[in-house]
């Protein structure tokens, strides 16, 4: 079992170097090492991967699927070292996690609410929702990105973002529009009108000059959206501040489609501005709107090897 520890910190390792945090990994699988010790295995086997990955008793189908994911993932990394080992196949498991249909907003939303931001009773909280939501809709960064923002990484003088240390630890630039930065110039004026000494040096500051809160900014949200009748259509789809990103991607790709430029060789471009580690995960992005992406998608086909 030792040696087995061993590989684990060697996968973990190099899959974090990769990008990955793998903080819940490590816990399942530092749980699943244990319950092959107790059975006394000396290597990760189906049917003990099968019946660790199926012990929370009243789990949804999607825990279960997650957990035994997690470990067809190490046994595959030990396999490579371990020939005795037996990787899970897929499929195993039914009812995997399911992705909500992502919720695209149209122009006339987007305005919608933003100009139910502008009714919020502080005056600094209306521009700061106002500015917070126009970037989001034309940028296709994280919420979590934008609210860590510091006012360093808006370099408005060079059209751009610099987003710090985002999801995987990646940190990248974003291009802004001459439009945009118009319009965030506008919001910092602002800003430091009603704020003139912030306690952070954060872009989008609350009330008291600290940065925001996701859980209050997550919840404004809804409120705006109630306000101006960007309402669910479905259990499944539900307007998000996450939707946002898929808004932007479809966005960008269907104006290169109409432009007649190279979609699949602009596609790492858009991977790139978005975050994404490779542009497998920018095409999940595209898939989730077949109605809209259906020409474009059959062109990056062509040039992708997509895991479905």
């Amino acid at each position: 079992m030792t040696d087995l520890r061993e590989t684990l910190s060697e996968y973990l390792s190099v899959r974090r170097s990769l990008g990955y945090h793998l903080v819940v990994a490590e816990h399942l699988l530092e749980q699943f090492l244990d319950y092959l010790e107790a059975n006394g295995a000396i290597a990760p086997t189906t049917a003990l991967a099968l019946s660790w990955a199926t012990l929370p008793v009243g789990a949804s189908p999607g825990w279960l699927t997650q957990r035994l994911s997690t470990v067809r993932l190490f046994a595959s990394f030990v396999a490579s070292v371990d020939p005795e080992t037996e990787v899970p196949p897929a499929g195993c498991l039914p009812g995997g996690p399911a992705r909500a249909t992502p919720y695209l907003y149209s122009d006339d939303e987007v305005e919608a609410i933003m100009a139910a931001a502008r009714q919020l009773r502080s005056p600094l909280l209306a521009h700061t929702y106002e500015a917070l939501i126009g970037l989001l809709a034309v940028s296709g960064i994280r919420i979590g990105e934008a609210i860590a923002l510091r006012r360093d990484d808006v370099l408005l003088d060079e059209a751009r973002i610099q987003v710090i240390e985002g999801k995987f630890g990646k940190s990248r630039e974003v291009p802004l529009a001459t439009s945009s930065v118009s319009a965030l110039r506008r919001f910092a004026e602002v800003r430091d009108e009603l704020c003139p000494t912030p306690r952070d040096d954060a872009f989008f500051c609350s009330t008291v000059g600290t940065r925001l809160v996701y859980a209050r900014v997550q919840q404004t949200f809804r409120r705006l959206c109630d306000q101006a009748g960007v309402v669910t259509t479905s259990s499944r789809c539900r307007p998000r501040l996450h939707d946002f990103r898929h808004r932007f991607a479809v966005a960008t790709l269907v104006s290169w489609q109409q432009a007649g430029a190279d979609v699949g060789a602009l596609l790492p471009l858009l991977s790139t501005v978005m975050g994404h580690v490779n542009p497998a995960s920018t095409y999940w992005y595209l898939t989730a709107t077949p109605e809209l992406m259906a020409p474009v998608v059959a062109r990056l086909e062509e040039n992708f090897e997509v895991e479905r």
